[in-house]
């Protein structure tokens, strides 16, 4: 990492020395010579200290701006481009290829007056849509540096955060979890009424829009900018940004008081404003404990004894600390689970029979399978549930989604992500037969992960299906379950090249080319597929597929020759095929 003074950009101004009246020193009695000659070294440090304290002095006058750009710098620069170099410094924390960045930044405790944050955000984190960059950062690790005593500086001083991104500031709680909670309440004996009573106290006190979680980080902040919808992308950002900086006069970036005039700027977008929140707020005492699970000076026992305090309370409440528990106990390696004091606490817990009993029975009762294979996982991390029992609960839960009318896409890609160790294999031929019967092609899609050779043969049909929702669930399939057999690749690719819709032909070479095929007689159908492909978004999706694959065994000049001669042109300029016409240039 650069040291923090190039992070920061200081410019240290203004020149020390002494300016020698050398005539004056000749007229001075030699023992005048020898003392200053005795207390050189003595004048010098201090004239340094001196120069050097007026240069911490003149930085110090700055306002610093600290930036975090995972996905458009237009923002930052735009900005640094208008703002005063001699009262702006500007901090970039993000260190490109070091995951620890934001710690990093912690540690050099680097202090911010405004923040900007830019990159794509999906209420967890915020991202790049660019392939080549891999930073990101999850709101856990800004919770991580706002709750650590450590990293106080970060975010304390702020006076404001801007954060380019969509929803940051969105202030619509999914109604998934209220939902789930009533529901649990009513079927547990309470009234209707007393359960919708529940939930709103429960949602009121753990806030769960993406406002609420901005405002827990950056608590006591005066001033926030966000999106409450979609936010304008990098270079429409920095537009807007150069005509508020056009205007006649500006408001000073990081006074701590709401920019009217930039409000104004962006008024055809989203962007409103809030402030973080307070010591007063309801939530505060949530965000208190939301802190105890990232609050370095816990002991990994202690905040196991927290997390057995959540779980005495109500379900319905510990299941607001879902995500925060499942966090903290996959941070636990082995190792530390054989410390004495946390096989103690976990322990304790796991002999907690009436919270099991309550916890369980609330995770059977969750409908969105998802969650109900994370609860049975926590359960499981908790001492709840033996690795057999664990197996049970999770094929009870696949008989479960399995009897419904339908399963989703999302449904059938959770059960082969739980078989993906083929650990419920076994479990295919306990099941009931009126769930193995019948030809609807999700059922047959989850069986196919449950090992059944059957489905599997179901799957490579309905990869070249005319319904789109048929290719949707062999897409699910084989990315979880990619096709090995060299003769099941050659008819998959001799049935897409037979295919009459030009979108699920489109979506299955799609599916195909994640294989990276090295076959030559299947790579050879899919290329003869080109010339008589009707859609450029086949011929696109050809591209793609003979890209991924050895395409230098292509690198013929009859290939290049049809590839130019047969390509639908299509508005937008340069593809995916003119990409392919260069490669095979360059290995031919």
């Amino acid at each position: 990492m650069k040291d923090l003074q190039n992070r920061q950009e200081f410019c240290y101004s203004g020149e020390s020395g002494g300016g020698n009246d050398e005539l004056a020193v000749r007229r001075r009695p030699v023992r005048r010579m020898s003392w200053l000659l005795t207390n050189f070294a003595k004048i010098v440090v201090a004239v340094a200290l001196l120069a050097a304290a007026a240069s911490v002095a003149t930085a110090a006058g700055k306002r610093t701006v600290c930036t975090i750009t995972v996905n458009s710098a237009d923002e930052k620069e735009t900005l640094r481009r208008h703002l005063p170099k001699d009262e702006y410094q500007f901090v970039e924390l993000v260190e490109r290829g070091r995951p620890d960045w934001l710690a990093s930044a912690c540690r050099q405790q680097v202090r911010c007056d405004a923040l900007i944050v830019s990159g794509h955000f999906n209420g967890t984190e915020f991202f790049s849509d660019q392939l080549e960059v891999s930073e990101f950062l999850p709101v856990q690790e800004m919770e991580r540096a706002s709750c650590a005593p450590s990293c106080a500086g970060l975010f304390s001083q702020l006076k404001e955060v801007y954060l380019f991104g969509c929803n940051t500031l969105n202030t619509e709680t999914t109604r998934t979890l209220a939902t789930e909670i009533e529901r649990s309440l009513v079927r547990a004996g309470s009234s209707r009424v007393d359960a919708e009573r529940v939930s709103y106290a429960l949602m009121r006190r753990y806030g769960q829009s993406n406002r609420d979680v901005t405002r827990r980080v950056f608590t006591n902040v005066p001033i926030i900018y966000g999106f409450s919808s979609r936010a304008p992308v990098g270079p429409t950002a920095a537009s807007l940004l150069n005509r508020y900086f056009q205007s006649s006069s500006v408001d000073r970036l990081g006074n701590g008081g709401v920019n009217r005039k930039l409000l104004a700027s962006f008024s055809s977008s989203s962007m409103t404003v809030v402030g973080g929140m307070s010591a007063t707020d309801p939530q505060a005492a949530y965000r208190e404990e939301a802190c105890r699970f990232v609050d370095e000076r816990l002991s990994p026992a202690q905040k196991l004894d927290f997390i057995h305090q959540v779980l005495r309370r109500g379900t319905a409440e510990s299941r607001m600390f879902l995500d925060r528990i499942e966090g903290f106990l996959s941070s636990l390696d082995e190792a530390q689970r054989q410390e004495q004091a946390v096989a103690e606490a976990l322990g304790a817990i796991a002999r907690d029979g009436a919270a099991r009993d309550r916890y369980l029975t609330y995770a059977r009762d969750v409908d969105q399978a998802p969650i109900r294979a994370r609860m049975t996982a926590v359960a499981r991390d908790l001492g709840w549930l033996s690795p057999a029992d664990y197996r049970i609960e999770i094929v009870r839960m696949i008989e479960d989604l399995l009897a419904r009318p339908t399963m989703t896409a999302a449904e059938v890609d959770l059960v082969c992500a739980l078989n993906d160790d083929r650990s419920l294999d076994p479990a295919l031929g306990r099941l009931d037969a009126s769930l193995v019967a019948g030809n609807r092609v999700d059922r047959a899609a989850a069986l196919a992960c449950l090992g059944s050779p059957e489905h599997h043969g179901r799957m490579l049909l309905a990869l070249t299906s005319p319904s789109p929702d048929e290719v949707r669930m062999a897409e699910v399939y084989f990315h979880r379950r990619p096709i090995t057999d060299p003769d099941e690749l050659r008819v998959v690719a001799a049935s897409i090249a037979h295919m009459n819709s030009a979108d699920a032909q489109a979506r299955a070479l799609e599916v195909l080319a994640q294989h990276r095929l090295s076959d030559t007689e299947s790579l050879a159908e899919v290329t003869r597929l080109f010339p008589v492909a009707g859609s450029v978004n086949v011929q696109r999706a050809i591209a793609g597929l003979i890209i991924r694959s050895d395409y230098r065994m292509l690198a013929k000049p009859e290939t290049l020759r049809m590839l130019r001669e047969t390509r639908l042109r299509a508005p937008g300029g340069e593809d995916i095929i003119d990409i392919l016409i260069r490669r095979l240039e360059a290995s031919s």
